[in-house]
């Protein structure tokens, strides 16, 4: 069994003028191969949340979700002592979009599948044989907008997968799934890296990070 999860940081606004998006969008896959190594990746979250966040005696409010923004570095460093020696590696690709053509800003759904499916084409699949794919991303689309995305997804992939092995695609809610809180964890260390040159946290996990680039870049 392989386990893709995919996250996104930064947002898809494009009105430089009025408003202040971010300069910088990324999407990032997080792949887990196995189900036990996914099944340690799971209680690397539980135990990151029940130690550190939600310690005995220090309960104000519970925190039911590991996520990259509001966490401290050393939370975040913690959590990846207990992941390090997991099966895992990830990959992004960061949208530069401020070069993005104007056509394109008002159909964000075309842009973050383009992006989506870049970041996709940089996992290995041809390399796998015999196992079953779970590619999970966070519920944040509406029903058409997941039909649209799973029969893009499915388009792109069929030539690269064996036959044999069956490609299903979920889309859950991030407070519900402990791998997709580890690949927002993940994903915000990258976004920040390009948004604000922060690599505090990059660096940590840096050994990890199998594709790391930017799509438009500055000229």
């Amino acid at each position: 069994m392989k386990y893709l999860y995919l996250d996104e940081s930064g947002d898809l606004g494009f009105d430089f003028v009025n408003k202040r998006p971010s300069k910088y969008f990324t999407i990032t896959i997080l792949k887990v191969n196995g189900q036990a190594e996914n099944r340690k990746l799971i209680k690397a979250v539980e135990k990151t949340l029940a130690r550190k966040l939600n310690p005995r005696g220090k309960r104000e409010r519970i925190v039911h979700e590991l996520k990259g923004t509001g966490t401290e570095l050393d939370i975040k460093k913690y959590f990846y002592q207990q992941v390090k020696d997991i099966d895992f590696c990830v990959y992004a690709l960061t949208l530069n979009k401020r070069r993005v053509y104007d056509s394109l800003t008002t159909n964000k759904e075309r842009v973050y599948n383009f992006i989506a499916r870049q970041v996709i084409d940089r996992v290995p699949f041809e390399q796998e044989s015999g196992a079953r794919i779970e590619f999970i991303l966070d519920r944040c689309k509406s029903k058409p907008e997941i039909e649209e995305f799973n029969s893009y997804i499915r388009n792109q992939l069929q030539a690269r997968i064996n036959p044999n092995m069956p490609l299903d695609i979920f889309h859950q809610a991030s407070h519900e799934n402990r791998g997709l809180q580890a690949c927002d964890i993940f994903c915000w260390g990258i976004f920040q890296k390009h948004e604000r040159k922060n690599e505090s946290w990059y660096k940590v996990y840096k050994e990890k990070i199998r594709y790391d680039d930017i799509y438009l870049p500055e000229k």
